[in-house]
């Protein structure tokens, strides 16, 4: 299965466009947790599609302030959904079978492998990451996925002395290798180019307050995406 997310997850998506298609997501757009639907359109590059259009929008209204939040929660995606005891390469297929389950089952169990463990089903817990191994370079998109917080950012003149002052609070959110979540210090210097706002910060002392989220990320192919809340 190392090659399934790079044949389906694009085609997945675009599929979910096209009017009588086999897959049934459109006439159950609210049956399956709107993170499979974030991480199947995000990796497609959210082709047009209403559950995709519905996935976009949650995706930012995540990020919108306030409280600012993680805009892809994966650990609310059920993917580790099997009953197989020989465990594929790549748990990818799991995806699929999250997303067009046809009931309203809560997700099935899966066989521990450890042999530390029982080899009887029980049910695997995660919090706050992927609930099976995305490690793999089929999953780069969730971890291209960034963050950006700027809490604070303000330059003017002293009126005292005519110095410059600038002062800024920006922290950056990135995903880790099984798709956990974290937040850091980070800097005005450090902001994308597609940012927009403080082009002239450093640049002599123009006045400037600025205060925005931006998320950026890149698709399974690796185009480039992003968006920005300013507040």
């Amino acid at each position: 299965m190392r090659h399934l997310l790079k044949k389906l997850l694009p085609s997945v998506a675009v599929a979910l466009t096209v009017t009588g298609s086999s897959l049934p997501i459109p006439a159950r757009a609210q049956t399956y947790p709107i993170d499979c639907a974030i991480l199947l359109c995000l990796s497609g590059g959210w082709p047009a599609s209403v559950p995709c259009a519905r996935a976009r929008a949650e995706f930012i209204r995540r990020i919108t302030p306030w409280p600012v939040e993680p805009p892809l929660q994966i650990w609310r995606c059920p993917m580790g959904a099997s009953y197989e005891n020989d465990r594929l390469q790549n748990n990818a297929g799991g995806i699929f079978e999250a997303l067009y389950r046809t009931d309203s089952r809560r997700p099935l169990q899966s066989l521990l492998v450890d042999n530390l463990v029982p080899t009887d089903l029980a049910l695997r817990l995660v919090q706050d990451r992927a609930d099976i191994d995305i490690s793999g370079p089929e999953f780069n998109f969730v971890r291209s996925i960034r963050v950006f917080d700027v809490r604070y950012a303000r330059q003017h003149e002293s009126g005292r002395d005519g110095d410059c002052n600038r002062s800024a609070t920006v922290v950056l959110g990135t995903y880790g290798t099984q798709g956990d979540f974290s937040w850091q210090r980070s800097s005005i210097t450090a902001m994308p180019e597609a940012h927009v706002g403080l082009e002239r910060w450093g640049e002599h002392c123009p006045g400037i307050y600025h205060r925005s989220v931006f998320v950026d990320w890149r698709d399974y192919d690796g185009n480039y995406g992003f968006e920005q809340v300013n507040y």
